[in-house]
């Protein structure tokens, strides 16, 4: 495995998320738990991993603000231009959930959503044409893991395919920033 290329990385890790499995990956923050956001039964295996059913706890990540918009129909222009600013990763949250797993969608119908600036993880998002769920790779409650090596054991024996961290890149080793907007186009900083 240490001559896997990207490319045979991404293909494993698609094939798995197609098949309903459940990934452990880096993105530009920390790494993530991750599964095919439109496959509710490997959602609620990410909650039962986790021992969670914290609906705000899980975003997805997109490749492009073109995918953003199939899976959330009510959000404004101008997230999309604070996204574009944005110097640091950054999570919207945004209004008019559509399209993903239900059992991601808290009841006031929203959805974080993520445009991560991580070779690998646009390359995976890319190949798979959906969006991937992306949550801090800990049991609830616990501290966010920074890099592979601070994860628990149960987390990565819980998952079906752990990316080599050979791909991990140059992560902030910190959760993104989030802003919580409405259709209206206001917003509230959720952390910064």
């Amino acid at each position: 495995m240490a001559t896997e290329t990207m490319e045979q990385a991404v293909t494993e890790a698609v094939r798995i998320l197609r098949e309903g499995g459940v990934i452990l990956y880096p993105t530009d923050t920390v790494w993530g738990i991750g599964c095919d956001a439109t496959n509710a039964e490997a959602v609620e295996r990410i909650y039962r991993l986790k021992r969670s059913e914290n609906k705000k706890s899980m975003l997805v990540l997109c490749a492009t603000p073109d995918m953003v918009v199939r899976y959330v129909h009510k959000a404004p222009g101008i997230a999309f231009e604070v996204q574009e600013l944005a110097t640091k990763p950054l999570t919207l949250i945004l209004p008019g959930a559509s399209g993903v797993a239900a059992n991601l969608i808290p009841e006031e119908g929203t959805l974080g959503v993520r445009i991560p600036d991580h070779a690998f993880c646009q390359a995976m998002l890319r190949k798979l044409g959906r969006p991937i769920v992306s949550t801090s790779a800990n049991i609830s409650g616990e501290d966010t893991p920074r890099n592979l090596a601070e994860i628990s054991r149960e987390i990565i024996d819980g998952v079906d395919y752990v990316v080599n961290p050979k791909f991990e890149g140059k992560p902030t080793g910190k959760a993104s920033s989030i802003l919580l907007f409405n259709e209206a186009g206001e917003f509230r900083i959720i952390r910064e």
